[in-house]
């Protein structure tokens, strides 16, 4: 109401115009809208996790991985280990039987069974084989 109204007589003041009141609508609580901003930022957080945690993953398949490639190396150097230290007792059981079978007794053994007889001292000489203008 306008000032003049309150002064004015009341034969001179016209009623407010009654508007129809319309009926509104019941309102139900709204789901919460989410800006596309906000939308876009946690989408990128949830991608941010995941990314994250296919990295991880990734990092741990590799060391996985590492630790299987290495466990494979030791085995194979365990085997190479064992594989050496057998070829030399071989090697050592060789020379063992070489020496023996080397030895003077042993040959003299061996010539006497074939008809061989030791030389003489008396007629053993020795020849000089380097040549003559030295």
């Amino acid at each position: 109401m306008a000032a003049a109204d309150w002064f004015a007589r009341a034969e001179a003041v016209e009623p407010a115009p009654v508007r129809p009141r319309t009926r509104r609508p019941v309102q139900r609580p709204a789901a919460p809208v989410r800006s596309r901003r906000k939308a876009r930022a946690t989408q990128r957080r949830v991608r941010g996790h995941i990314v994250w945690m296919i990295l991880f993953a990734l990092l741990l398949f590799g060391v996985v991985f590492l630790n299987v490639a290495v466990l494979r190396a030791h085995v194979a150097v365990t085997h190479l280990d064992q594989k050496r230290t057998q070829l030399q007792n071989e090697n050592e059981a060789l020379a063992s039987r070489l020496s023996t079978a080397n030895s003077a007794p042993k040959i003299e053994t061996a010539a006497r069974r074939l008809g061989l007889v030791p030389a003489p001292a008396a007629a053993t000489s020795y020849l000089d084989l380097a040549p003559h203008g030295r």
